[in-house]
């Protein structure tokens, strides 16, 4: 299992330099760029006003490096190099020594405000987001497991479809309109039982302990609901296929001929098989949680990793696209490494050694 994790971690190097190539070419293929947005140039391309415009955008423009080749300026996000074409540093990393840049974890600053490193505001919203994430997780494998088992081992009856019916509405509502619908009855507008917007009052700071803990917590109420109801009925509806395909094995049959009790049947001898799907699509809700839901961020005013990566997207901020797309994927190929781990854990036939 070492051997394989090592050599894992040795591929995700290579795949992780080809995302961000891609990603790094195909944003500066798309329409628009850091300096027409901050120089305030219109949608049609006309300068807002006076003709001194074109020169301070061929000026950002040349002190950010973004005047070079595209796979020049690859090479300075990577950071090793340090080239400095025309005397000026290269767009990503700080600039300052041979080791800046993505291989250093120095991510440069934003271009529309150049005294904030990304490293850092990254830091700052990951924080918010990770902390969404987790509580989402458990609540999310904590109901869905149960739920599963309940409707598998009922199937036909009326209580199963009642389940299947909830479960599929709850995964076909979008995002954005339940996050409104839960703004509008809860908040101000409604019931006005909990608060709508970010993850603290205004008048935090003079709570105490207790006191701004139940603040935070009523804050979270809403945007974990939202974070949480999507992959709890898909992840349910797994659970249910995987108990349902492991119960008609011809070992649970064997087990149930031996006089064993449904409960020990279910929870000894089918349970963790019927696991392998869930785990193998943590691969997949990891990375999600993780990079953050830019709906649920940008509905309910949370400053996490998915309204960054929206607001980088809108400023066309290639140093906040960039870091955001890497962390994502990182986050991605973790997840899938620790999927195929946790599979072999669950499943003993699995062996990657």
């Amino acid at each position: 299992m070492l051997n394989y994790i090592i050599r894992r971690l040795l591929w995700m190097i290579p795949t992780l330099f080809g995302i961000t190539l891609l990603v790094f070419v195909s944003i500066r293929l798309a329409p628009g760029d850091p300096a027409t947005v901050m120089m305030g140039v219109g949608s049609g391309g006309e300068m807002s006003e006076g003709s001194d415009f074109a020169s301070r955008i061929a000026a950002f423009k040349r002190e950010n490096g973004l005047d070079r080749n595209v796979f020049v300026q690859y090479l300075g996000f990577i950071g090793p190099f340090n080239i400095k074409p025309d005397g000026h540093e290269l767009f990503g990393g700080s600039g300052k020594d041979p080791w800046s840049g993505l291989l250093a974890l120095d991510l440069g600053t934003e271009l529309q405000r150049s005294n904030v490193p990304i490293l850092e505001e990254l830091g700052r919203r990951l924080k918010v987001t990770l902390l969404l994430s987790f509580i989402s997780i458990l609540i999310t494998y904590a109901l869905s497991i149960p739920l599963g088992i309940f409707s598998a081992t009922r199937q036909g009856t009326v209580l199963d479809g009642a389940v299947t019916v909830v479960l599929f509405l709850l995964f076909s509502i979008p995002t954005f309109w339940a996050g409104l619908m839960l703004i509008l009855a809860f908040g101000q507008s409604g019931l006005g039982w909990l608060p709508v917007l970010g993850l603290e009052s205004k008048d935090a700071a003079n709570l105490s302990g207790l006191e701004a803990l139940w603040d935070r917590g009523l804050h979270l109420i809403m945007p974990v609901m939202v974070y949480t109801y999507g992959s709890f009925a898909y992840l349910s509806r797994q659970m249910r296929v995987g108990m349902m395909d492991v119960i008609r094995q011809d070992y649970i049959r064997t087990a149930r001929a031996k006089g064993l009790s449904e409960r020990v049947v279910i929870f000894k001898h089918a349970l963790r098989n019927s696991l392998i799907p869930v785990v193998t699509l943590f691969a997949s809700v990891l990375p999600i949680l993780i990079g953050g839901s830019v709906v649920v961020e940008y509905v309910f005013d949370i400053p996490g990793m998915g309204r960054y990566a929206y607001e980088g997207l809108v400023q066309r901020d290639y140093n906040i696209i960039m870091a955001t797309t890497t962390f994502s994927a990182f986050a991605t190929l973790i997840g899938i490494l620790l999927s195929d781990i946790t599979y072999a854990l669950v499943d003993p036939r699995i062996s990657y050694e």
